[in-house]
């Protein structure tokens, strides 16, 4: 994976990307947090209740391991959750400052949420030719996602 941005460390008190998709990934894994972009006690309360369910290192911060359990394979087809962390993560990206110029954040990976995962990778791949443009977002999709490259 050498060239993808290493997962980003994610702790209570944090606010904004990725704490959103973190949030979403946390819902698709049954946690009912709200989508809500604050690592506050409930966030932090279900990552540790995560971690110890996944019998990882219960400290709340959410990094590489924690990350590597809480992502699910996500493809055209795919609903639920972890596609609007998807989403939001093209959200996050959207530099029109415009939300409805986006993708929209409804749960169902579409054509367009199709689109723009292979554009992301084909810009990807231009770097890291490791990088597969296959339009599913799996570990390598995720954490240049969540790692936030491409982003401005």
């Amino acid at each position: 994976m050498s060239g993808v941005s290493p997962w980003p460390l994610v702790r209570q008190g944090d606010r904004n990307h990725p704490v959103q998709t973190l949030q979403d990934l946390l819902r698709e894994a049954g946690y009912p947090v709200s989508v809500d972009g604050i690592f506050g006690p409930l966030t932090d309360q279900a990552v540790r209740s995560f971690q110890q369910a996944k019998h990882l290192n219960v400290d709340g911060i959410v990094g590489p391991q924690t990350w590597g359990a809480l992502i699910v394979t996500v493809r055209r087809g795919s609903t639920g959750d972890a596609v609007r962390g998807v989403q939001e993560e093209f959200q996050f990206r959207n530099l029109s400052g415009d939300p409805g110029k986006g993708i929209a954040i409804d749960g169902v990976f579409g054509p367009k949420t199709e689109a723009a995962v292979r554009g992301f990778q084909q810009a990807l791949h231009a770097d890291i030719p490791s990088v597969v443009v296959d339009g599913i977002v799996g570990p390598v999709t995720w954490q240049a996602l969540v790692s936030g490259m491409l982003s401005f």
